[in-house]
């Protein structure tokens, strides 16, 4: 019995039959029924004259309808999830397929009376639509009782939108979820106060917390995808001090998709705090700049730059050229594109260090490349306050020996990722960077355009502080942060690398390009937000320790060095801080003393002291930040909203 119940399960061709069979038998009840209505529930006091008829035409009846249910698909409905339009659907198709029997009928002389006609469509609508949707009221109500046993998931839905009601009929008619529905939040007060499939619509996002602790939320679903960053940031700020684990649906797309169920709901990340509005780019503009182009980037393996080469991809270049020291890192990203793309994408991969000046020389001579994104770099402040040595060498000359590279063999752009770690940089790290941007302006006169493009913190990236602190709260405390006072910027690795590569098609000749970070963050506001949205309290169930700055970090990161040089680009996001020309015969005199330096194995202190007499611009951190008293930090943090803004008050304190 077992296995013929499971082949029929799999047989479509089975199904039909089947179904075809029971729609013949509902027929001939509604007309039946239609009869024992009219004439009192007895077939003996039916009239042989509308009883002999009925059943002589029966089989066309049986036959006009199948046939019509078959050209409408009514067998191709899936019983478990049918949902308002398919009943819609269903009831046009009893309509027409009665109407059209009516057609043989009337020429056959079939005649009953017009009583005995409605309720016989009334029963059809009835019986072969009910049939059609008892599996989907039978499996809500198991549902439900399931729910009612076992559930143990109080969930908050927010948004009363198409997502919102998409999202909450699956989840009633889904047994695998172990949780209900207790209320719905949408700020439109038309659908406060109103039922949502039989679920309050509580009111506006001002009652969330009251409605957690009323209705014991444990889980919060955001379901508007199509809402602004901003909004949804403002919102998540509510949500996340509650307590209660919060997801989200991703985007609009996914509604468009017809993807709003609760595959496409993730846990939120930090990033959807940061409220920013996903980046418009110009595709006509990076189409020119990099189809049919050869394209190397250096520290293709890294965060950056193996972004930049998933996004360099979509653009159809000629070849695809990532060089990289670090073979794990380049082999991962190599792999990855060779799966997204395959032979649509001319890849190759060399492992090579830009410190090998012969090597670095080779590559340029063997492949040509038009344009040039450079992003190998030593990043880590302590690190290279500890080895300074290192960061000459592989920061400083390394991007000198691929700037020459690509001057000599006919590079026409070469875009540099720089940081605001070189904005009056107060680490070592920040003061090669630093050196590298005067680099690329001493190059002014140079037939390939050089550019640099600096932003600040970014999510996620190899070593940043947010692997960090969820590594630490995966562990159980303690976060470890610097100082409670610390301000950073921050944005998305995709973000980063798509703004890099529209600056770096819209630059010119020695420009250095800002990006728009937003506003700064706190890094105890940002510790304190990933333990909540691990589902943890801070300070309760995590500790947050306090562990002292760092050789060379400040409170505080600056993006620009003179805001007031600071000019708007066609991207809204992209800025250009215009900055004095310098002279080869400076930088070159400089070159020459690092490399006596290095060569003299000068101790870190020296190295220090050789960088800030060539760096005007680079302070001693504990000068810095002694300047800046917390109460104004901690206010020019809440109050900034835009890219000039902070930097300049920075620069007033300082």
């Amino acid at each position: 019995m077992v296995n013929i119940v499971k082949k029929i399960k799999k047989s479509v061709p089975i199904q039909t039959f089947l179904l075809m069979v029971i729609d013949a038998v509902l027929i001939v009840a509604s007309g039946g029924l239609a009869l024992l209505v009219r004439f009192d529930f007895s077939f003996e006091a039916v009239p042989p004259v509308y009883l002999e008829p009925w059943f002589r035409i029966l089989p066309v009846q049986i036959f006009v309808t199948l046939a019509v249910f078959r050209l409408r698909r009514m067998y191709h409905y899936i019983w478990r999830y049918v949902s308002v339009r398919d009943v819609m659907g269903m009831t046009g198709s009893v309509f027409l397929a009665y109407a059209v029997f009516h057609i043989p009928a009337y020429l056959l002389g079939y005649v009953q009376p017009r009583s005995v006609l409605f309720i016989e469509l009334l029963c059809q609508l009835f019986l072969l639509i009910g049939m059609r949707c008892s599996l989907r009221f039978v499996r809500v109500c198991l549902n439900l009782v399931h729910r009612t046993e076992n559930g143990n998931e109080r969930i908050m839905l927010i948004g009363a939108g198409a997502a919102g009601r998409m999202l909450l009929r699956e989840i009633i008619t889904t047994p695998q979820v172990k949780g209900e529905v207790c209320c719905v939040i949408d700020d439109d007060p038309a659908k406060q106060g109103k039922y949502l499939e039989n679920v309050l619509v509580a009111g506006g996002r001002d009652v969330i917390p009251d409605m957690v602790r009323k209705k014991r939320i444990t889980q919060i679903i955001l379901a508007i995808p199509a809402a602004p960053s901003k909004e949804k940031k403002d919102i998540l700020d509510i949500c996340q001090k509650t307590g209660c684990r919060v997801r989200s649906l991703p985007g609009i797309y996914q509604l468009v998709n017809g993807e709003a169920n609760l595959a496409a709901v993730k846990d939120v990340q930090v990033e959807d705090l940061l409220g920013r509005e996903p980046v418009k780019l110009d595709t006509a503009v990076l189409l020119d700049f990099l189809q049919d182009k050869t394209v190397m980037v250096t520290g293709g393996g890294g965060s950056i730059g193996s972004e930049l080469c998933r996004q360099i991809a979509k653009y159809a270049p000629k070849r695809l050229i990532i060089l990289d020291i670090y073979e794990n890192n380049a082999y991962d990203i190599q792999q990855e594109l060779v799966r997204t793309w395959g032979s649509r994408l001319d890849l190759k991969v060399e492992i090579a260090s830009i410190r090998d000046k012969e090597k670095v020389y080779e590559l340029f001579s063997t492949y040509r490349p038009d344009v040039v994104f450079h992003a190998a770099a030593h990043k880590h402040v302590p690190l290279m306050e500890a080895c300074p040595g290192e960061a000459v060498k592989n920061n400083i000359f390394g991007t000198y020996h691929v700037v020459r590279a690509a001057e000599k063999y006919g590079v026409k752009k070469f875009v540099m990722i720089s940081t605001d770690k070189a904005v009056n940089p107060t680490n070592f790290m920040g003061a090669t960077k630093r050196f590298c941007e005067m680099i690329l302006q001493s190059k002014s006169d140079s037939p390939t355009e050089y550019c640099a493009v600096r932003f600040g913190n970014v999510l996620g990236s190899n070593g940043s502080v947010v692997p960090l602190f969820k590594r630490q709260i995966e562990e159980g405390g303690p976060v470890t942060i610097t100082d409670k006072r610390i301000i950073r910027y921050f944005m998305t690795i995709p973000e980063a690398a798509q703004l890099v590569m529209e600056a770096g098609a819209m630059a010119k000749q020695s420009e250095i390009f800002v990006l728009d970070m937003g506003e700064p963050v706190k890094i105890l506001s940002l510790a304190e937000n990933l333990i909540r949205l691990s589902g943890l309290e801070p300070y309760k169930d995590i500790e947050i320790r306090e562990v002292g700055l760092r050789p060379g970090e400040k409170l505080y990161e600056e993006l620009l060095m003179r805001s007031e040089n600071l000019c708007k680009t066609s991207n809204e996001k992209i800025f250009i801080e215009q900055q004095p020309e310098i002279s080869k015969e400076t930088i070159m005199e400089d070159l020459v003393r690092l490399d006596e330096a290095i060569t003299r194995n000068d101790p870190p202190q020296k190295l220090i002291e050789l960088l800030r007499e060539m760096i005007p611009t680079y302070h001693d951190p504990a000068e810095v930040n002694s300047r800046v008293a917390e109460h104004e930090v901690m206010k020019d943090a809440e109050d900034c909203v835009d890219v000039e803004a902070y930097p300049r008050r920075v620069e007033e304190l300082a």
